[in-house]
């Protein structure tokens, strides 16, 4: 009988303490949505309700800044790494087999850690390169169309509920690539995107998350004519926008943020101690 009670206590308590943890925690859920090659002022001047209204309800800043070389994977790796690619040494920009994986912790890694369920949704093989074993749950390029990674999200967000989930839309890039940065095929490829954010959004919802979870929603690099990676701020200038628990409605962010503070404030939100080595700081002004 004594045992039988003594381990109904340590039943208790352990349900307690996981009760107390999750308390603790800013958000429950984490999303971070990135559009590739998106352009402050190409978004802006595009048909995209589900992102401005996240916006008016939210908080963001279109002066965000990525790192350099602005371009796709160094910029993503600094984005889910909270480092420079001067720590990271990730300086190419393709799916390379032979340069092999991310040799410093993702911010899934540093989640994993804690017992989260982590997932990564992709339209671009390169970020095979960020699918270090034991720290995804789920990893998955379904296809360069946003609709469709959308889709794959959703259904694994309906059933699993991940703690932090990334998202990665390519349509605005190969529109930007083919037809240049502001084009009308682009400004498409954004409205697309924004359909594919809708999706997202309405698997939170559907999913009964939506008041625990924040979503961040970003970009790797902007563009200028029919290319990007340069320094000039075209390329350089990124949105970023919190939604969701916690968030100061209709707030505009006028501190810094750096595309590696994303990773920081994903940290800081599900109450993960942000490394001390790392040059992303927690966005915390966006939050009340």
């Amino acid at each position: 009988m004594k045992q039988v009670m003594k381990s109904a206590v340590i039943g208790i308590l352990c349900l307690f303490c996981a009760v107390a943890a999750q308390a603790e925690r800013r958000a429950n859920h984490v999303f971070i949505i990135s559009f590739d090659g998106g352009k402050p002022s190409v978004m802006q001047n595009s048909p995209m309700p589900t992102l401005m209204n996240l916006l008016r309800q939210g908080a963001g800043t279109w002066t965000a800044q990525t790192i350099f070389p602005s371009v796709t994977l160094p910029s993503h790796t600094s984005m889910l790494t909270g480092v420079s690619p001067k720590t990271h040494k990730v300086l190419w920009n393709g799916w390379t087999p032979k340069k092999g994986l991310v040799t410093v912790p993702t911010v899934f890694g540093i989640a994993k850690q804690k017992g989260l369920v982590t997932a990564l949704f992709a339209g671009k093989p390169k970020f095979k390169h960020l699918n270090i074993p034991g720290t995804l749950d789920a990893f998955a390029i379904p296809s360069y169309s946003a609709k469709k990674v959308a889709l794959a999200a959703g259904e694994y967000i309906l059933e699993n509920k991940p703690n932090l989930c990334f998202i990665h839309f390519a349509d605005s890039d190969g529109a930007g690539h083919k037809y240049g940065w502001g084009s009308p095929q682009q400004i498409q490829a954004f409205a697309d995107e924004d359909e594919a954010l809708t999706t997202v959004v309405n698997a939170i919802q559907k999913a009964g998350i939506g008041k625990e979870s924040v979503v961040i929603l970003s970009a790797d690099h902007g563009g200028h004519k029919k290319t990007h990676g340069s320094r000039s701020p075209e390329d350089m200038s990124i949105p970023w926008i919190a939604w969701g628990s916690g968030v100061k409605a209709g707030f505009a962010i006028t501190t810094k943020v750096t595309t590696y503070d994303t990773a920081a404030t994903a940290l800081w939100l599900l109450d993960i101690p942000v490394p001390t080595n790392w040059d992303g700081k927690p966005v915390t002004s966006a939050f009340r």
